[in-house]
């Protein structure tokens, strides 16, 4: 009579063992979320995987509200250096939805492994490797020495020779002609316009008149 009574508690409280195990394991926290490598320029919503970045940031999707997660990058071959070596690290607590991402990060060039630990993780943590290359997204820098002026404005300058010149220092003023007396055309004038040569000929002139007249003056006396 005990045995069947006995056998009958035990598997009552089996039963309900297994009816209280689920629910005990859907409110522990979980593993079921997964982290992704964005370029910065990416958006949050975005659950694509970027392994080649130059800028980046870390985001966690479908964990529990408000695990706690604590992640670190880590150099990984071939890059040069000791593998396993820590270059960041930092803590994230997700959000009521079990999402969350760090803020925009930098490394040099090379190839990383990130770790991502978080309350409640089975097994090892969650983990991507990705490149960062900034060299290739780098816009070409200007030669130096290189003129700033546009090809436009030298074109304009070529088409329109008349603003060259006028940028030019004025030509000096025609030198005044000279005249066969050796003076200025101004100075071989007297005040009235008569010529200096035609008055000094007329002077003359009367000068032979006179010494003429004064001549056979003194012979008619004789």
């Amino acid at each position: 009579m005990r045995t069947p009574a006995r056998a009958g508690v035990l598997a009552v409280a089996f039963s309900a063992a297994l009816l209280t195990a689920p629910a005990a394991h859907a409110t522990a926290p979980g593993d079921n979320g997964t982290v992704k490598i964005h370029d910065a320029s990416t958006g949050e919503e975005q659950r694509r995987n970027e392994p080649h970045v130059c800028t980046f940031y870390l985001d966690g999707f479908g964990f529990d509200a408000g695990q706690q997660v604590d992640w670190h990058i880590e150099v990984w071959a071939p890059t040069a250096g000791t593998k396993g070596e820590t270059v960041l690290s930092d803590t994230l607590t997700l959000d009521a939805s079990g999402h969350g991402r760090t803020e925009d990060l930098s490394l040099p060039d090379g190839h990383y492994k990130l770790f991502w630990n978080f309350d409640g993780e089975k097994g090892s943590a969650k983990h991507k490797v990705f490149w960062t290359d900034c060299e290739e997204t780098a816009a070409p820098a200007a030669p130096s020495g290189s003129s700033s002026a546009s090809p436009s404005a030298g074109a304009e300058a070529a088409a329109s020779p008349s603003a060259a010149s006028s940028s030019a220092a004025p030509a000096a003023e025609p030198a005044a002609e000279a005249t066969p007396q050796g003076g200025s055309g101004d100075l071989a004038e007297t005040g009235n316009g008569a010529p200096v040569g035609l008055l000094a000929g007329a002077a003359a002139a009367l000068l032979a008149a006179g010494g003429f007249l004064l001549f056979r003056r003194r012979g008619s006396r004789a």
